[in-house]
């Protein structure tokens, strides 16, 4: 090969190399800046929600400033051209309202059930289970145990003397399901006549009570929505034993889900000699840590006290991080394809500008309010998603009956609750979510030299 030949190939050769060189530049100059805006996304996803209050500063900002005076009438063109490009922008407004709508649905989940179980709980009622147990079910207490529990001091007593202490049975029976018809986990709670002071909440909506020594059953609400054959008049199988409904009762927390009976008459009929709790009422609050010492320093007791609503917060926690770490999970994946039509529909809006950001950088505009102007039009977007988005969630989903099975192997019946601060906090998401999608189209606005983006037309 001759020089001449050689020449044009050392060049190309040169030219590829000079290419690739400013490829790697730039794409080692993106990395941090998507890194910076994922730091800046996430920590607005993490702050309070307080932080929401800082957008009529925002407005008052963009009223009173020449800068955002200039970026509202650029942003209030280009949201008029919004019926032109509905399919583009209808994919970031869909996007982020399911983003939305499944975050709130599945944190909506956890806060009920959580709310369920921690309703059943109170600081001037306490628990007593065997040392060790994690749950009612895998307690066990004799009786000589139960009688000196209730005879410890701090156990408030009634206008007779007596103590304000069940001794309290759990077991599980298995029930068929209203919707499925298949077989699930019914706890069924023994309690003595003490139950009824320590439980105020349980009230009766129909019906009556059980009666002492008889078989007979009253159900809670919930379960009487869930489960098929626990009407009043019917009878379910206990140990081979018939039990028979007598009354409906309510509480609005996890007792709901639960059917109780006489605790002597079902630890009977399960030929138990003992129990698995003993539920008290204490004098006060205050009275919690004088019961736990004088049982602790008794030899002939191994067991733990807390109190009911630290039992049930304990027994809430486990699941409610799950839901909450799950929601969080398909939140961020649905969050990432949101980003990125968020990203192309704006760059497909900034490309279809050209001309009208080359004559306001002609006229003498900044590249600031131009900035501003493409994220303000962005985060419209997106607020729009996260209001379509909170509002289905609210809708289908607020006041939604589900069960789950709780740490007693049985069913708990449970309502979705979509309170306001799951709203403000996908909103939250919304306006992070079109942030990120919205920052680089507009900063590649702002630096769109007036010659280059004529020649784009």
């Amino acid at each position: 090969m001759d020089q001449t030949q050689a020449a044009p190939c050392a060049k190309s050769r040169d030219r590829a190399t000079v290419s690739r060189t400013r490829r790697s530049a730039t794409l080692l100059g993106v990395i941090p800046a998507i890194l910076g805006v994922g730091v800046f996304v996430a920590a607005w996803i993490l702050v309070p929600l307080w932080i929401l209050g800082l957008g009529p500063l925002l407005l008052v900002w963009l009223t009173l400033s020449r800068v955002g005076r200039q970026a509202l009438a650029i942003a209030w063109v280009g949201l008029s051209t919004v019926p032109q490009r509905i399919g583009a922008t209808s994919v970031v407004v869909v996007g982020i309202a399911g983003v939305v709508g499944v975050l709130v649905a599945l944190q909506a989940m956890a806060a009920g059930f959580e709310a369920t179980l921690t309703g059943a709980g109170s600081n001037d009622t306490a628990l007593v289970l065997r040392a060790a147990a994690n749950a009612e079910l895998s307690s066990a207490l004799d009786r000589p145990s139960t009688t000196l529990i209730v005879q410890a001091p701090g156990i408030a007593r009634d206008d007779k003397g007596r103590p304000v202490a069940s001794a309290e049975v759990v077991v599980v029976a298995s029930v068929p399901k209203r919707k499925t018809g298949t077989d699930a986990n019914l706890e069924v709670r023994g309690v003595g006549p003490a139950a009824w002071t320590i439980r105020p909440q349980v009230r009766m909506i129909r019906g009556r009570r059980f009666e002492p020594g008889l078989r007979e059953l009253i159900v809670g609400q919930g379960a009487l929505r869930q489960f098929s054959g626990l009407e009043i008049g019917d009878s379910i199988e206990l140990n081979n034993q018939d039990w028979r409904i007598v009354g409906v009762f309510a509480s609005d927390d996890t007792l709901e889900s639960e059917v109780w009976g006489d605790a002597e008459s079902i630890a009977a009929a399960y030929r138990r000699n003992g129990f698995q709790s003993v539920a008290v009422r204490l004098t006060e609050p205050a009275a919690l840590e004088r019961l736990r010492s004088a049982l602790s320093a008794d030899p002939r007791l191994r067991v733990e006290i807390q109190t009911t609503r630290e039992y049930y917060g304990k027994q809430s926690e486990r699941l409610t991080r799950v839901i909450r770490a799950v929601g969080i999970g398909v939140g961020i994946m649905m969050a990432l394809g949101a980003v990125f039509g968020a990203l192309n529909t704006m760059y497909a809006a900034v490309a279809s500008r050209a001309r009208e950001i080359a004559t306001l950088r002609a006229l003498g505009f900044t590249g600031q309010p131009v900035v501003v102007a493409v994220m303000l039009e962005t985060m419209v977007l997106a607020l729009a998603g996260g209001v379509l988005g909170a509002g289905i969630a609210w809708a289908l989903f607020h006041g939604f009956t589900v069960s789950t099975l709780g740490s007693n192997f049985s069913q708990v019946v449970f309502q979705f609750q979509v309170t306001p601060g799951l709203l403000l906090r996908g909103l939250q998401w919304a306006l992070g979510i079109g942030f990120a999608g919205g920052i680089f189209p507009a900063l590649r606005a702002a630096r769109l030299p007036v010659t280059t983006a004529l020649r784009e037309l």
